[in-house]
């Protein structure tokens, strides 16, 4: 009897040595999304790509031999529910390596934070004050374990103003064109308006007052009479895609003529197919060099990534799906450099980032734009490229078969390569 329990008592003790070397062999990452906030409409397709992503690492060897353990939350767009689920992956007994942070309003309210204690944000915020990470231009707080793929919203925002002051030549317009920045007064449209309105002056614009309208859908008739009385020939559209909508559908409704830009998030396939044609002609920043589909090796990785939420291969994937995977790829390089390096700290990790130039994650060639992120300039790229939203016929039906008939089309317009100035660096 003696010996059973002393049996059982050893069997219980390699149990609990197995778990725990289990736990210590897994890589804690946090991952922030928004599938039911103000955000949600293109937090859904990101935050998917994110999870897809790991699961798709984990399934091949994971980091270093180690899985990655991806506590991955909906925190619905609310800083306090952010600053919250923070305080659980900074804890000294649970901290994680690195996260796939989201919105504006929450990374920079932690921003400070992850410098304390640091911990690499990647976020799906691209606010130009994440850019400075030792607070040199003394335009923001230093942002030292900040990170994001593509470029700023206020370096996408001035290409697209580069873009719409040759758009107003080539139509033979004369005078000034009018400008206008579009979008609820809140952390995530505000952040390039100052850089933008700044942009549009030294271009010869005209700056018209800003036009508010809130994060959610809603009936925004009041600001399409507005723009048709001001004369604006040029909108910056500062929201996510779902209120967008209600924007261009009113205004389409109201007959106001207008050069709609969207920011990054602003414009996507199922934006296009809801709104119909009253999204034809909006210009939009693209973050990768392909599509959904597009003809780049690099596509093999991601339909095989799709496929860890969708086994058969035939969900339609829109721009911000393929944005995070970008993301998370080049986060999970980073997770790599550091495993080999001295283990997967927060510190190691943010060394990661800076050991290529011109960076592409493996597997990924033709679909994420080369990066380049250094100790002291976190704009991972200053290349824009521009597209144009193309409605050809009705939107009704499944977005595979109305890309694939052109009903829907994203076409590009032009690339602008903006030039590396230190005065703009984190504005």
């Amino acid at each position: 009897m003696k010996t059973k329990s002393f049996l059982s008592t050893a069997s219980l003790a390699l149990l609990i040595a197995a778990f725990s070397a289990g736990a210590q062999a897994q890589i804690a990452v946090g991952h922030l999304e928004d599938r039911s906030g103000g955000t949600s409409d293109v937090g859904t397709p990101y935050g998917q790509a994110v999870a897809d992503t790991f699961a798709w690492v984990n399934k091949n060897g994971g980091v270093g031999g180690k899985q990655l353990n991806v506590d991955t939350n909906d925190y619905g767009y609310q800083v306090p529910r952010a600053i919250a689920l923070y305080k659980k992956w900074s804890a000294p007994d649970s901290k994680v390596a690195a996260i796939m942070g989201w919105g504006t309003a929450d990374t920079e309210a932690l921003t400070g934070f992850l410098a304390q204690d640091k911990i690499p944000d990647m976020s799906g915020s691209y606010a130009a004050a994440l850019t400075d990470p030792e607070g040199v231009s003394g335009k923001a707080k230093p942002a030292p374990y900040n990170f994001f793929y593509g470029p700023s919203y206020s370096d996408s925002l001035r290409a697209m103003l580069i873009w719409a002051a040759e758009d107003w030549k080539a139509k033979g317009k004369s005078g000034k064109p009018k400008f206008v920045h579009m979008g609820a007064n809140h952390p995530y449209p505000n952040a390039p308006k100052a850089a933008g309105e700044a942009m549009a002056q030294e271009l010869g614009f005209e700056v018209l007052p800003p036009l508010v309208f809130a994060l959610a859908p809603g009936d925004y008739s009041a600001q399409c009479l507005s723009l048709k009385s001001s004369g604006a020939n040029y909108a910056y559209l500062g929201n996510t895609a779902a209120s967008n909508i209600s924007v261009m559908k009113a205004c389409k409704t109201a007959g106001v003529e207008i050069q709609f830009m969207g920011n990054v998030w602003g414009m996507d396939e199922n934006a296009a197919k809801t709104a119909g044609d009253a999204a034809n002609g909006v210009i939009f920043p693209l973050r990768t060099a392909v599509s959904w589909g597009g003809d780049a090796p690099g596509m093999k990785t991601v339909m095989e990534i799709s496929k860890m939420s969708d086994p058969t291969g035939k969900v339609y994937r829109p721009v911000h799906y393929i944005a995070a995977v970008c993301s998370s790829l080049y986060m999970k390089e980073a997770l790599d450099w550091a495993a080999k390096n001295g283990g997967a700290t927060g510190e190691n990790v943010r060394k990661g980032f800076y050991q290529k130039k011109d960076w592409v994650p493996a597997g990924m060639e033709g679909v994420c734009n080369p990066s380049t992120w250094t100790e002291k300039d976190h704009r991972g790229t200053l290349k824009v490229d521009l597209y144009r939203t193309k409605i050809t016929g009705a939107t009704d039906g499944d977005l595979n078969d109305l890309m694939a008939k052109g009903a829907i089309k994203l076409e590009k317009v032009k690339t602008v390569e903006l030039p590396r100035k230190a005065e703009l660096l984190g504005w």
